[in-house]
């Protein structure tokens, strides 16, 4: 992995795999344009066109008794000698007392590099359960990072949650998934600002064509809340994430990729290699 003709490769830390004929997504039924199959040979495809050298797979919310399932249906896909698919990220829920069990039972699994419980769509209380808390703090010396789904106004509780695990790297999806549509800079900017204060968590660059008008986005309604993320977090705790088939919703990955070309052309060659792909390679230790 690393540069070829001089132009840095890309780490994707954010693939999602959708196979509705092995796995239950409930919360398909409501986003229409995303309740369908996208599989990873038509990601691939466009991928290696793009310069994506390797990818990361991310759990897609499916059903609580298919979280295992999908990890086998992920390791089938990354089990080809020529497969994008280094490492994934494995649903969980550390609100359930299970959770200790289901840990040391993904432990002997080489491809699992963390996990993530999606908070965006849950109870704002769910991370402050005392339970929870104390088994995202059992990831602590195990190399498995944990990924923040979170929305502005969450972003407090999240940082209360990184306070109370300051040994287990956590990694903020999506620019802190702001609402870009709606301009609401603030408490986003704020909220930013105080995470990443925090040295444990990263942010991943991804996601924001999702949040943008579909329609009316420009690569000048993107830059603020890129820049801000930036600013806040500097160049050796970002990731790059395409959050495909997420990202169809603005214009999908060619777009967006294109997008994060644009958006840091004025960096320096070893500021968007560490973007691209440095930062990911030391995070997940490839």
């Amino acid at each position: 992995m690393g540069d070829e003709g001089g132009r840095t490769l890309i780490i994707d830390t954010h693939l999602h795999v959708i196979d509705k004929t092995a796995l239950r997504y409930p919360w398909l039924e409501n986003t229409p344009p995303l309740d369908r199959d996208f599989s990873y040979a038509s990601y691939a495809a466009e991928a290696r066109r793009l310069g994506i050298e390797a990818a990361f797979h991310m759990e897609v919310d499916v059903a609580e008794g298919d979280m295992e399932a999908e990890t086998e249906n992920v390791a089938s896909l990354a089990n080809p000698p020529d497969s994008l698919i280094v490492g994934a990220i494995a649903s969980c829920r550390p609100e359930n007392e299970e959770f200790p069990v289901y840990l040391e039972r993904q432990k002997a699994i080489p491809l699992i590099r963390g996990f993530r419980r999606v908070l965006h769509v849950m109870p704002d209380g769910l991370s402050e359960q005392p339970l929870f808390r104390e088994n995202v703090r059992r990831l602590s010396g195990t190399g498995f990072t944990f990924d923040l789904c979170v929305l502005p106004r969450q972003l407090p509780k999240a940082v209360a949650l990184v306070d109370l695990a300051p040994e287990v790297q956590f990694i903020l999806d999506h620019c802190g998934t702001p609402d870009i549509k709606g301009g609401a800079l603030e408490p986003w900017r704020t909220h930013m600002k105080e995470i990443s204060q925090r040295p444990n968590v990263a942010a991943k660059i991804s996601g924001v064509v999702a949040y943008a008008d579909a329609e009316r986005w420009t690569l000048e309604t993107l830059k603020p809340w890129v820049e801000h993320t930036v600013e806040c977090f500097g160049w050796d705790r970002l990731v790059w994430g395409s959050d495909w088939p997420v990202c169809t919703l603005g214009g999908g990955l060619s777009t967006w990729v294109a997008a994060t070309h644009a958006l840091f052309s004025g960096t320096s060659e070893e500021e968007r290699a560490k973007l691209f792909s440095g930062n990911a390679k030391r995070l997940w230790k490839l």
